[in-house]
């Protein structure tokens, strides 16, 4: 897989991903699908033989699938380097993974570069969201989410070396660890933690738990954050794992619900969420309302990817993907589609490369999926015309 710094994000991937998916999904016309075209300045990436396929019960979506990587051990996180390739983590085996750039007959070269020795991998909880420094060239700066013995954390790492934590006493259960970790367009460290069963948490600002979190790089609260001295952005969250941010640079989360639905929320400073007072929408001002909600059946999403004004979930209960099509102004524009539908099973990382394309993990080890010989893998999906994939 061939791929250039500094890969900007910008109206193409619009074109590749939303574009395409809006005339799929809402048009229902035909397009055509392949592998993608040569970049101006070489050859297609040397990945393996993709396979086009349509989504059960997705009105006819379709998505060329390629599996980049296999036999893995719940993929959690995904974090490209500016190489290229990707920062993969083993929620149960601590182990960070670099994922190509380099391929082979089977897929992209997969290699352990780092194992966690403190992870206390436990239930839900283990070795969970990484992030790559927005300044990677230059500080070579790894920061991963993670369980221990005694607490949830978030440590600062180069490759190789000793992790230093950089924000510790994030409660830890067996469930609700949250763990999502990402930079945001401001080049803040933005991480979700969950309510650890211990609902009142959530609705109390001076706890860690039930929060999204907005911290420096070197763990402290990031100025601007809406309580004084402290790291939290954002309250009464029940377990949010996957975070993103629209070409408008408005944030997303995407939350588990208890028993009856499941969330993708518009993140603003300060705001109240609702657990464990409210479940999906509520007409109650104290707290904000989902964009999107669903059946707890059809969704338990994990991660999210947003390319330009797309928003894609991958979902463990549901197994398939979620695609919800934002307008200028950030509300949905008619009605989220399915994709991939019980096709690879529990589907949970979703990040958008920086070739355009989407990667997913599948998290069929986690001890609540079926899995298959070739399980847990990463696929790369590329969408109509060929458009998504181009370095």
């Amino acid at each position: 897989m061939s791929a250039r710094p500094p890969y900007p994000r910008t109206r193409r991937l619009r074109a590749a991903i939303a574009a395409p998916c809006a005339a799929l999904l809402l048009a229902a016309t035909g397009c055509s699908f392949g592998e993608p075209e040569p970049d101006p300045a070489g050859e297609p990436p040397n990945l393996p033989t993709p396979s086009a396929t349509a989504s059960p019960g997705g009105a006819g979506q379709q998505v060329v699938t390629t599996v980049l990587a296999k036999g893995l051990r719940v993929p959690w996180g995904i974090a490209f380097l500016p190489d290229g390739g990707a920062l993969v983590t083993e929620r149960d085996t601590a182990r960070i993974l670099k994922v190509g750039p380099e391929s082979g007959p089977d897929g992209l070269k997969v290699t352990a570069v780092q194992t966690i020795a403190d992870v206390a991998a436990a239930g839900e909880g283990g070795l969970m969201g990484i992030a790559v420094s927005p300044d990677y060239a230059k500080d070579r700066a790894v920061f991963v989410y993670y369980t221990t013995e005694r607490d949830n954390r978030i440590a600062r790492l180069r490759l190789g070396e000793e992790p230093t934590p950089i924000l510790t006493g994030i409660p830890k259960a067996g469930i609700h660890n949250g763990g999502g970790l990402a930079f945001g367009p401001d080049g803040r460290l933005y991480a979700s933690t969950g309510d650890a069963g211990d609902r009142p948490q959530s609705q109390d600002p001076k706890r860690l738990g039930g929060k999204i979190l907005r911290i420096t790089a070197d763990g402290k609260p990031a100025p601007g954050n809406p309580y004084p001295n402290s790291p939290v952005w954002s309250i009464g969250h029940r377990n949010v794992q996957g975070l993103a941010w629209d070409a408008g640079k408005r944030m997303y989360a995407v939350e588990f619900g208890q028993n009856t639905w499941d969330e993708i929320n518009e993140i603003t400073k300060g705001r109240n969420y609702g657990w464990p007072q409210v479940e999906g929408r509520e007409d109650d001002k104290r707290f904000v309302n989902p964009v999107v909600q669903w059946p707890t059946s059809d969704a338990s999403c994990s991660g999210m990817a947003a390319v330009d004004r797309m928003l894609v979930t991958g979902c463990l209960r549901g197994k398939r993907l979620w695609l919800v099509e934002l307008t200028d102004t950030g509300t949905v524009l008619g009605q989220p589609r399915e994709l991939l539908t019980n096709r690879y099973g529990r589907l949970r990382a979703v990040v958008a490369a920086p070739d355009g394309s989407l990667w997913v993990s599948t998290s069929n080890h986690d001890g609540r999926g079926d899995p298959a010989p070739e399980d847990d893998r990463l696929l790369r999906l590329v969408f109509a015309d060929g458009g998504a994939g181009r370095s």
